[in-house]
């Protein structure tokens, strides 16, 4: 695939391709930005063009949509999807609701846009122990992640109602598989992410998302680390850090929607700007409000 054919048709067009860390390391390579969910939401109400070619999944186009609709947002592949942000629905959040009267709604950005329009405030891996401290409420409504709700209900004095969602890429960790990575690099690092299980948290030496993992292994003294998240992550560690060896906790910690994307589906994307992804009114102005504070903090 030549990029410099992409990077014309990204010219005539108007257009940036923002890629997630996760995606494969040449789809990142002819991406404009390349970062985590905060770091892409940013950009997408930010950056000056007419078009924005999203390498991610659905949740991650839907909210560029939301907070730039005077763009045209595209999604490299219509049905790459994030299977967590579809364990919960609109409706049961608003049954949910309905138990908890007094709570706070905080939804993980890795949701849907009717379930952000039905929530007081998103945040993302990286911010959620901040954004949930932020609330006035003492009881959270936490969705749809029970790890990351886990995670923040450690670092807050808040009761904490978790969904019942989970990343499988990151919920298939096991105590085991990061004691034996430790044994056989006994002088690594061990880097999670948040939406690890409990347990495997607690063998970590830090949890950060992936954009903190980045700057975790840029600032340590360290040489080698163990990274407990998707295996696309580690193309962007070592381009950053030549120097330093990074090693997958498990090679099979693989977001296949994410690996639907390859350079040939950029492109197309480029040329056609389809599929176009439109989120409807009103569900896209509450969600903007919910996004919004989160930015805003």
């Amino acid at each position: 695939m030549n990029m410099d054919a992409i990077s014309r048709l990204k010219e005539r067009q108007e257009a940036v391709v923002l890629a997630h860390n996760y995606q494969d390391a040449s789809v990142q390579e002819v991406a404009d930005l390349v970062g985590d969910s905060l770091e892409l939401s940013r950009a997408a109400a930010e950056l000056d063009c007419k078009a924005i070619v999203f390498a991610g999944v659905d949740f991650m186009a839907q909210t560029a949509a939301i907070l730039s609709p005077e763009k045209r947002v595209v999604l490299t592949v219509a049905n790459a999807t994030c299977p967590m942000a579809h364990m919960i629905k609109a409706k049961d959040l608003r049954a949910t609701k309905l138990l908890y009267p007094r709570a706070g709604v905080v939804c993980y950005v890795n949701s849907t846009a009717d379930v952000k329009a039905e929530s007081d405030i998103c945040c993302t891996s990286a911010n959620g122990v901040e954004v949930v401290n932020s609330m006035e409420q003492d009881q959270i409504i936490f969705v749809p992640d029970r790890n990351l709700a886990a995670f923040v209900a450690r670092h807050t004095s808040k009761e904490i109602i978790p969904g019942n969602g989970f990343c499988y890429a990151h919920d298939q960790f096991t105590v085991d598989m990061v004691r034996e990575a430790k044994a056989k690099h006994p002088n690594a690092v061990v880097l999670v992410h948040p939406e690890c299980r409990a347990e495997v948290i607690d063998l970590a030496d830090a949890v950060c998302s992936t954009s903190g993992m980045i700057r975790e292994a840029r600032e340590s003294d360290a040489q080698e680390f163990i990274i407990g998240t998707e295996v696309g992550m580690l193309h962007p560690l070592r381009a950053k850090m030549p120097g330093k060896e990074f090693h997958p906790l498990s090679t099979n910690a693989i977001c296949h929607d994410m690996k639907k994307t390859d350079l040939s589906k950029v492109r197309q994307a480029l040329e056609t700007l389809e599929p176009r992804v439109v989120v409807p009114e009103p569900v896209a102005s509450k969600a903007r409000v919910a996004i919004q504070r989160m930015l805003d903090i």
